[in-house]
């Protein structure tokens, strides 16, 4: 149950492994070199991390290891002193990460080598990316695997020379120990240093290679609705129909392709994508995955029946998560999809925002110390007999599944609250009324959440991430739209302005961190990425799509012009994860690779989740160039994406948006009858689909976009008090006043 386990394409794996086999990797058979148990360990003194703003690293500051922050500093330390770098990359939500903390860098032994022999330098993964992305493509090309805690040893300029994920303190599960692979890897570089060169340099050719796809492209003829089709015809083959999800364990979410496989069954009428779909909502909702008590998702599950999760919960997964129960919601009109994503919602709120100034948190940690296992989440049958007595005992032990035998191997007693079958199913089989047994249920359910409320919760870090809170937005936004959740809008405006005040500076510069906890500074902001520039984006036209302020869309501009400046490649097509550095200045170690972002692990790709940025503002601008950017950079991978299967959804869904006619729904008025054409015209999810309620107010020149300018504006207001315009193309249709006449038209597009 390593949280380090990180779900990658098995083409990049075979990939990355064959470059491997080019490399030469000879520092793969050093663990022979003998420990010296005599080394005197260093002073525990607190190290260069309590300056950090990270409160991953600031965990470590107190660690007898002279750790470092990622910076230019710290290499030139490496390459003045001759020593090479041990590179250490986690997070503060990963147990693994914590465990190596404990037995390897609070151990001042294994502090005394590290300090004699390296330069150590400590990132964390969330607020380096861009950073985290090249050495887990380097260490998967080392060892073909990668996850946190990433351990890699570098050359003091910064390239990889070997590496893995977590080691044990000593030889042990199979895993050399250590302090045994810090001095064999001292050792090569001391004695074999032209090995080590060698294969830092072919590990980088690896990462250039392996991390650049485009070039690969087939043109953009190859551009049809048919490579969506095979994209979700992969994950269709990989569904487990049996217990939902794709694959067997462990198990991930895959929120972009779910999405694309509902495009696709509402679009193409496809009964397997549909059942793909919605079997793996029910089980994942069914499942220990999700918290049944408080709701939301943890990460992921280790068991194919999504039981038994790491325990950890993203923001990311579960902004992603909410998206597709509304948008399931949306097509199919099922309340269980409905109370999923209102417990998402819920979850969020009470425990992962900053309700007063706006914010998304980023991470709820799994544990709460290193011999918890999920204890916090989970219960034993004694725990709830104390909780509960008579009938409410013997119907949650009955839906959730409590019994004397639980689901965790470290503590078989204790049980991960799951449910195996629905309450319909339960009532039926019980005889009992359904409404009386949700009745019992769900004062069972309140106070097993009491008691859990009084436990030592796991550790929340409250940074404020520019991208995830972007995500965040957009699917509050969306929720409100769907669910009429006028607070969630509320709170997605309140976010959005927070992020644009505090990570953008209104012009072409945006940060990767909105805040950190307690107001804490960083001594060098963390750069935005490809990602933060195209998840803001969309945030803000959804804003301007959400109340009219055309501050929002003229900030989606903004970001799209500088997402274009920063990161575009006018050569090669598509984009690049990180803009260049500053001319004469070259990148640190192995930021001299540069990524062009295709797959989704876990959160949508940069390449694919800017292409939709820019047709969602071209339909609404007018500008040709975001079009032609943006099915530039979905035909410079159109020869290779179809092999990333599960992890292509976001570009499949970009696809649809490029080649499928807009469909824009614009409702003009308000009061109930202006909410009620809303209502109908948010009815069904289509991708290329786009509902806009403005106020009469709005219809002034400069009041909205330029397009949609050259519809709403040219058209005769009716008399009624509410009216629709349904626009697909460039063909609009008559004003709409009836959600009859309404529905129809929106069928016929």
């Amino acid at each position: 149950m390593m949280c380090g386990h990180r779900d990658v394409p098995q083409e990049q794996i075979r990939s990355f492994q064959a470059a491997r086999r080019r490399s030469k990797p000879h520092v793969l058979a050093m663990y022979a070199y003998p420990m010296n148990k005599g080394v005197s360990a260093t002073p525990a003194i607190t190290n260069q991390l309590e300056y950090a703003a990270s409160a991953y690293l600031r965990s470590a500051r107190h660690q007898p290891v002279q750790w470092r922050s990622w910076s230019e500093a710290a290499f030139a330390v490496a390459q003045a002193e001759d020593k090479p770098v041990l590179l250490d990359i986690g997070a503060v939500w990963c147990h693994w990460c914590h465990v190596m903390d404990r037995e390897s860098y609070e151990d001042a032994e294994i502090a005394a080598l590290i300090n004699r022999h390296f330069v150590a330098v400590k990132v964390d993964r969330d607020e380096r990316p861009d950073v985290d992305a090249r050495y887990q493509a380097a260490v998967s090309a080392i060892s073909g695997q990668g996850g946190w805690p990433l351990t890699a040893f570098l050359t003091p300029d910064g390239r990889p020379y070997f590496g893995g994920t977590y080691f044990p303190r000593d030889d042990r599960y199979g895993r050399p120990g250590f302090g045994r692979i810090l001095l064999a890897m001292a050792q090569v570089w001391r004695e074999r240093r032209d090995e080590a060169l060698e294969t830092a340099s072919s590990v980088m050719a690896a990462i250039e290679h392996n991390e650049s796809f485009s070039g690969r492209g087939a043109g953009a003829e190859a551009l049809t609705l048919s490579l969506a089709d095979k994209i979700a015809a992969s994950a269709i083959a990989q569904f487990d129909p049996r217990n939902g999800g794709f694959g067997s364990q462990p198990k991930f979410p895959h929120p972009a392709a779910l999405d694309l496989l509902l495009e696709v069954a509402v679009n193409r009428n496809n009964g397997q994508a549909r059942a793909a779909f919605t079997t793996t909502l029910e089980k994942m909702a069914h499942g220990g995955v999700y918290d049944q008590l408080a709701g939301g998702f943890h990460r992921y599950s280790v068991d194919e029946r999504w039981v038994v999760p790491h325990f950890e919960k993203m923001l990311y997964d579960n902004t992603e998560l909410l998206r597709n129960y509304v948008h399931g919601y949306q097509s199919f009109v099922r309340e269980d999809f409905l109370a999923t994503a209102r417990e998402i919602v819920a979850w969020l709120d009470s425990t992962m925002t900053d309700r007063e100034r706006g914010g998304f948190y980023a991470s709820q940690d799994a544990d709460v110390g290193l011999e918890d296992d999920g204890d916090y989440f989970t219960w034993t049958l004694d725990e709830a007999r104390a909780a509960l007595e008579g009938e409410e005992l013997d119907w949650a032990a009955q839906y959730y599944d409590i019994g004397e035998l639980g689901d965790m191997h470290h503590n078989p007693a204790k049980n991960v609250l799951h449910i195996q079958q629905s309450l319909a199913e339960l009532a039926a089989k019980s005889g009992r009324d359904t409404d009386a047994l949700r009745t019992t249920l769900n004062s069972a359910r309140g106070k097993l959440m009491a008691v859990r409320s009084r436990r030592p919760a796991p550790f929340i870090d409250r940074t404020l991430y520019t991208g995830w809170n972007a995500m965040a937005v957009t699917a509050y936004f969306e929720a409100a739209h769907v669910l009429r959740m006028d607070s969630a809008k509320e709170f997605a405006l309140r976010t959005l302005d927070r992020l644009l005040a505090e990570a953008w500076d209104g012009e072409s510069t945006l940060n990767h961190v909105m805040a950190y906890p307690d107001g804490a500074a960083p001594a060098e902001k963390a750069p935005g990425t490809l990602e933060d520039y195209a998840f803001t984006a969309h945030a803000c036209t959804d804003a301007w799509l959400a109340n009219g302020e055309m501050k929002y869309y003229r900030a989606a501009v903004k970001l799209a012009d500088a997402m274009i400046a920063r990161f575009y490649d006018r050569v090669g097509d598509a984009f690049f994860d990180a803009a260049a550095p500053p001319e004469g200045t070259a990148p640190l170690g192995a930021l001299a690779a540069r990524r062009k972002p295709l797959q989704d692990a876990p959160t949508p790709a940069g390449n694919p989740t800017a292409a939709s940025a820019l047709l969602r503002l071209e339909t609404l601008s007018g500008r040709s160039e975001y079009r032609a950017i943006a099915e530039d950079t979905l035909a410079s991978f159109a020869g290779i994406v179809e092999h990333f299967g599960l992890y292509a959804g976001s570009y499949g869904l970009a696809l649809e948006r490029l080649l499928l006619d807009p469909v824009q729904v614009t409702i003009v008025g308000s009061g109930a009858a202006a909410d009620q054409l809303e209502a109908t015209a948010v009815a069904g999810f289509a991708v290329n689909k786009t509902v806009m309620h403005i106020t009469p107010s709005h219809l002034v020149p400069g009041g909205v976009p330029e397009a949609l300018a050259e519809t709403v504006l040219q058209l005769p207001a009716p008399a009624a008090g509410a009216w629709a315009l349904v626009c697909k193309g460039r063909t609009c249709l008559p004003p709409i006043t009836s959600s009859d006449e309404l529905l129809q038209a929106l069928t016929s597009a």
